[in-house]
């Protein structure tokens, strides 16, 4: 395992380094605007989703950066790149960085097809829907000798919602800014050492073409906890993950990171439905943060747990001891992101496409808003406000055309009203 201390990151923060991070940062580059050297400049809709800017970027990008390889190496050895790496991708601002080979992930390949034949998907996608590419980086990029792999930290402290009119649903604190967008401009950064030093990369990051947790985890940067969250040592899991893919030859980090989980199960007692089965198994037929974005009706049996959020669950998160040592480190320097808490009745107010341009960065089941405003009812059920306002846009969706919101708007109708309760008149 390479370990760097602060003096040698600060030593390699080259001023050319630098300054295309303030391109990134200060405008040069932001959500509508994509700056890769060698290829040029891509541009798309900051308000398209993730698969939509992927499904553009990545051929592209294959073909371009993933070329074949032009210049020469620089003299240094692969093992003083790597470090050299590792320290650009932690002075970019990335909480970890290592290295994994770009070999066949075969534990985490025979584990996926395991629980999907088990059923435990849910009818889940993304890496489920081919293990045998998901798990096997050099199944879309042939030439690939190595992954780097970065950490980005959205270990935000929320702070309490501003309420509006009638009541707010709550967002999953990784959804809560496109923390992806961050993550992929820091990977960058490696990418183009990478590149300059004569090497081909590319980044890839939140796509169904490679198990990020996998590869952080081959990539020694932390441990799978029983929550299934791939966990840091000192940080805890509030991270999202991403590599770069090089053909550079450079040297892992050889050495996994223990378990550190011990005997605690309180992620597993902390999961509202139950959802955390075994050691590192979630069964997504139970898990919230599936649940909101499956397509179809939520299930009853779950529609109590699911309480206000309107997207994702961090229960599991929430009661992590090391997620908990990290809030209190951070609560001073952090605030919630832009949408940690969104108003109920505004959202279910809104047109498909205000919908989309507000929210169509989170994933939607079949890109349609109607999922969101299904949660929104639930949430609006469990909310514990009876306010007539809140009641008359209950009673408009039950009486509508569309079946699958007339359904969970009357189960939430059913919440609120019971036969001996009196409707408030002011």
């Amino acid at each position: 395992t390479i370990a760097l201390s602060p003096s040698f990151v600060a030593a390699n923060s080259t001023t050319p380094l630098w300054s295309m991070w303030r391109k990134f940062a200060h405008g040069g580059c932001c959500r509508m605007r994509g700056w890769y050297p060698s290829y040029g400049t891509v541009v798309w809709s900051g308000r398209a989703s993730r698969s939509a800017r992927q499904m553009v970027l990545l051929e592209p990008l294959t073909q371009a950066v993933m070329s074949p390889r032009r210049g020469s190496c620089h003299d240094d050895s692969v093992d003083v790149l790597a470090s050299h790496l590792i320290a650009a991708g932690l002075s970019a601002g990335l909480a970890a960085v290592g290295v994994a080979p770009a070999h066949r992930f075969e534990r985490a390949e025979a584990e996926i097809r395991r629980r999907k034949s088990a059923g435990m998907h849910g009818g889940m996608g993304f890496t489920f829907r081919n293990p045998a590419r998901s798990c096997d980086p050099r199944a879309n990029f042939p030439d690939a000798r190595a992954l780097v792999v970065g950490a980005y930290s959205y270990g935000i402290a929320p702070d309490p919602p501003e309420h509006g009119a009638g009541p707010d649903a709550a967002v999953a604190r990784y959804a809560q800014s496109d923390h992806y967008a961050q993550l992929e401009l820091r990977l960058e950064t490696i990418a183009v050492e990478l590149r300059e030093a004569g090497w081909r990369a590319v980044v890839v990051a939140d796509q169904n073409h490679l198990v990020d947790r996998e590869a952080a985890y081959q990539a020694g940067i932390g441990w799978y906890g029983r929550s299934s969250n791939l966990l840091i040592p000192g940080q805890g899991s509030w991270h999202v993950l991403g590599s770069v893919v090089t053909n550079a030859p450079l040297p892992p980090n050889a050495v996994p990171v223990p378990d550190g989980c011990g005997s605690c199960t309180q992620c597993v007692d902390g999961c509202p439905t139950g959802a955390i089965v075994g050691p590192g198994i979630v069964d997504a037929r139970r898990c919230l943060a599936w649940l909101v974005q499956a397509p179809g009706p939520i299930p009853i049996e779950f529609r109590v747990a699911l309480g206000i959020r309107l997207y994702g669950c961090d229960d599991c998160q929430e009661v992590c001891p090391p997620n908990r040592r990290q809030d209190r480190i951070r609560s001073a320097g952090f605030r919630a992101g832009d949408t940690a808490a969104v108003p109920i009745l505004e959202l279910l107010a809104l047109t498909d496409t205000e919908i989309l341009d507000r929210h169509g960065r989170w994933y939607i089941a079949e890109r349609d808003p109607r999922y969101l405003r299904r949660n929104a009812l639930v949430a609006l059920g469990n909310a514990n406000d009876r306010a007539p306002i809140v009641l008359d846009v209950l009673r408009k969706f039950a009486s509508g055309a569309d079946s699958l919101l007339a359904e969970h708007a009357q189960w939430s109708l059913d919440q609120l009203v019971s036969p001996t309760f009196s409707e408030p008149t002011s």
